[in-house]
């Protein structure tokens, strides 16, 4: 009867177990913990985004990114967990950056459309026939109120960090940005921090792992992506120190 019961509370999303728990949403989650380290970093002077790709065949385009995305001419997002459910909601908060332009005749902050996606996010909890979305975002961006930084997980939950990660990687570059993450530090700084924080927590590097990163500066307010060429330049070195 006891096991009967546990499969209930593990199949149903609107059914919470005696200890409180929705099993669905956990393992949204566990989604999210098994996907592509991605990173963001706020400082005085911009906001940095990054993540790791892998090709899985030399005939797909190298060019084309899937889990690094612009979604105002201010704003970016990285995401960990399924790419498919990334991309959607990246579209829902593109189309609320708009209505927020069209509405109040202003550019929409950061927090504001994080706490969209949460909200879209959160209500996939708690309707039946369907299932939590399977992956977590990093959005950054600056805007009136300054360089923000937010997270949004499956669950519905938004908070605000300083710096932060997600993906297979995340314990790592937690662990080296609490050990060295500055606030005051510049964009260049924090340029390197992120690519030595991502470099490190990559279990395999091989030739089909590259990065994706861009910067959004204090100064331009401005989605700005490093070209591949640059990034390489950067990248190629730690490679080689972590060998």
């Amino acid at each position: 009867m006891a096991l009967g019961m546990a499969g209930a509370y593990d199949r149903a999303i609107t059914v919470f177990s005696p200890q409180g728990r929705l099993y669905q949403v956990e393992y949204a989650l566990e989604t999210v913990r098994s996907g592509s380290t991605a990173i963001a970093i706020a400082c005085d002077e911009g906001v940095v985004l990054t993540v790791e790709e892998r090709m899985h065949t030399k005939l797909q385009n190298p060019n084309y990114s899937w889990k690094l995305f612009q979604v105002d001419e201010h704003i970016g997002v990285v995401a960990a967990g399924l790419n498919s459910d990334a991309r959607v909601l990246v579209d829902t908060a593109r189309i609320h950056a708009q209505v927020i332009r069209l509405s109040y005749d202003e550019e929409p902050t950061v927090e504001a459309v994080a706490k969209r996606i949460g909200d879209v996010m959160q209500m996939y909890t708690q309707h039946a026939g369907v299932r939590p979305f399977g992956t977590a975002l990093l959005f950054g961006g600056v805007d009136k109120t300054g360089v923000r930084v937010f997270y949004t997980e499956p669950s519905g939950m938004v908070l605000e960090y300083d710096a932060w990660a997600i993906g297979r990687g995340a314990e790592k570059v937690k662990e080296y940005l609490e050990q060295n993450y500055k606030r005051s530090q510049n964009l260049e700084e924090s340029i390197d921090m992120a690519l030595k924080a991502l470099v490190s927590s990559v279990d395999r590097i091989d030739e089909g792992w590259t990065a994706r990163l861009v910067t959004i500066p204090v100064k331009t307010r401005k989605f700005t992506p490093m070209s591949p060429e640059e990034l390489g330049k950067r990248i190629e070195p730690l490679i080689k120190d972590r060998r």
